[in-house]
């Protein structure tokens, strides 16, 4: 279905585009709008191919296990690096990019399904407390880059609460939807 309706799309467009050039100082509208009706056509079959393939039972069980799994990665990862003296310079950055970032990539490339698996609200909550970390977490490398250990320190520690709490709101979440 996806496929037909790239075709349309395409036909949809090319079309328009030669009923344009036609005549240099009209154009035929009546094939125009037939172009355009059939570009949305194809537009619509798109968009309903990717709903359904974002709503299949398969795809969200699998981005509901992504989502525990990589979130609670990030938190043991964070919290292994919080205790103890944190890493300072080049090996925090080192950490935070072989530790975290494959992770953090991974929750983010599943996060679309919470909406379906959890609704708006549970989806906003948990996105809340993880972009907060993720930005934490850039502002770590960003101060240890810069060589202000302490305050990538302190921002190590917001980031770990953040992440925590994200991950309490999944754990809610997917309590309740259960």
């Amino acid at each position: 279905m996806k496929s037909a309706g790239f075709i349309l799309l395409v036909v949809g467009f090319l079309a328009g585009a030669y009923s344009t050039s036609l005549d240099v100082e009209s154009v035929n509208w009546m094939l125009f709008v037939i172009a355009v009706l059939i570009a949305v056509a194809g537009t619509r079959l798109v968009k309903q191919a990717d709903s359904a393939h974002a709503q299949s039972a398969t795809v969200l069980e699998n981005n509901r296990n992504e989502l525990h799994q990589s979130l609670d990665n990030v938190v043991r990862d964070l919290q292994d690096m919080t205790s103890g003296s944190a890493p300072e310079g080049d090996a925090l950055r080192a950490e935070i990019d072989n530790r975290l970032r494959e992770d953090l990539r991974r929750f983010a490339d599943a996060r679309e399904s919470m909406v379906h698996l959890f609704g708006l609200q549970a989806y906003a909550d948990i996105m809340s407390s993880f972009a907060a970390g993720e930005r934490y977490i850039n502002r770590v490398w960003s101060a240890s880059v810069d060589g202000y250990d302490k305050e990538a320190e302190t921002y190590l520690h917001k980031a770990a609460r953040q992440f925590d709490d994200a991950r309490l709101q999944l754990s809610r979440a997917a309590g309740g939807a259960e």
